[in-house]
């Protein structure tokens, strides 16, 4: 379903890209998606893509860094040749009103192409375009896109595209869409020189990871280290005992602790509690579920001690950071990160020797 598209031969008209954004929407998600379109003006004899924005409320929409855009009212002559993109980041799915979700079914019955990028999947989801198909959405809120629509198929991957229905994380990866969608409309070799242009190699495939382990690279990390971090992240719900990760991985406990402490400085425990806490996080202001069941899924026996970690960790309690997000700020509060808690461990460790 995500594989990449075939070329086929150029169009004899300029393709309309319809940008649909959203309050709060991602600036570089936008002109990532955009600029290989307008590249790929650049060096043609003649002008391949149009652009021109849309809100369901016409007017000024301010993006998550503060810029704005003026739109226009969301369009009703579009084609098959047309491309819908829906724009939003942060609380995209308090901006899915009736009408909005009213007017994407509407081109989804007409057979328009439809993308969404980085948060607006939600908006997709809550419209029924992705029942049954693979999507994606940006990584730090994948998990609670998966717990809030069980019936999506949702991937940890730069963009999907299942027919008319396309889902990108938003970000660099909207660059890696935006060059397949030309390379289906123009070949290979504009691509090429778009690429070059705007030094982006390789493009990467739609099924490429959006993300390296906690932005350290897996690659420097020692082997057993880097499976470890997988099993710990493929079990949050049911964090797995230390010597159980130990056995799956194929090296003794202490090996494992040593080499965990060296590369990560913290023990296999302290990392998973934080991987924990950070699960927890972003389902607490990306669903509504409770803070007992968001305690449970993120694989806390006890309400008390989710609560006690999360607050040490993050210096609120579960609840109290749901709500730091007022809404007139253009940007959600999100103090600290793991890369900082596990700076913290080695400091520690530092002084006690």
């Amino acid at each position: 379903m995500s594989s990449d598209p075939d070329p086929k031969e150029s169009a004899s008209s300029p393709g309309r890209i319809a940008c649909v954004l959203l309050p709060r929407f991602n600036m570089m998600g936008l002109v990532s998606l955009l600029e290989p379109a307008r590249i790929a003006n650049y060096l043609s004899t003649a002008p391949l893509y149009g652009h021109d924005f849309h809100a369901v409320h016409p007017g000024e929409v301010t993006a998550s860094n503060g810029m704005t855009l003026t739109c226009g009212p969301l369009p009703e002559k579009l084609t098959r040749d047309d491309l819908v993109i829906v724009a939003g980041s942060w609380g995209a799915e308090h901006y899915a009103d009736a009408a909005l979700i009213s007017w994407l079914r509407r081109q989804a019955r007409m057979g328009i192409r439809l993308c969404a990028v980085e948060m607006a999947p939600y908006v997709f989801a809550r419209a029924g375009l992705l029942a049954g198909r693979q999507a994606t959405t940006h990584w730090s809120y994948l998990a609670g896109f998966q717990e809030k629509f069980p019936d999506v198929l949702a991937a940890e991957q730069l963009f999907t595209i299942d027919g008319k229905i396309m889902t990108c994380a938003g970000s660099s990866s909207a660059t890696d869409l935006m060059l397949h969608l030309i390379r289906a409309d123009h070949g290979a070799g504009l691509v090429g020189e778009i690429s070059d242009n705007i030094m982006h190699h390789p493009v990467r495939p739609a099924n490429a990871p959006q993300r390296k382990t906690l932005g350290r690279g897996t690659e420097s990390l020692p082997p057993g280290v880097a499976a470890a971090i997988d099993l710990i992240e493929a079990n949050i719900s049911e964090p797995l005992a230390v010597p159980d990760i130990a056995r799956q991985v194929g090296i003794s406990q202490r090996q494992l602790e040593r080499q965990f402490n060296q590369a990560m400085g913290c023990s296999v425990v302290q990392f998973g509690l934080l991987l924990r806490l950070q699960h927890a996080r972003v389902l607490l202001i990306s669903t509504d579920l409770g803070v007992r069941e968001i305690s449970a899924a993120s694989g806390f026996n006890s309400l008390s001690h989710f609560a006690y970690a999360f607050r040490k960790c993050f210096g609120r309690r579960p609840s109290e950071y749901r709500q730091a997000w007022p809404e007139q700020e253009d940007a959600p509060t999100w103090p600290g990160t793991l890369s900082k808690y596990l700076d913290t461990f080695q400091v520690n460790r530092r002084m006690r020797t």
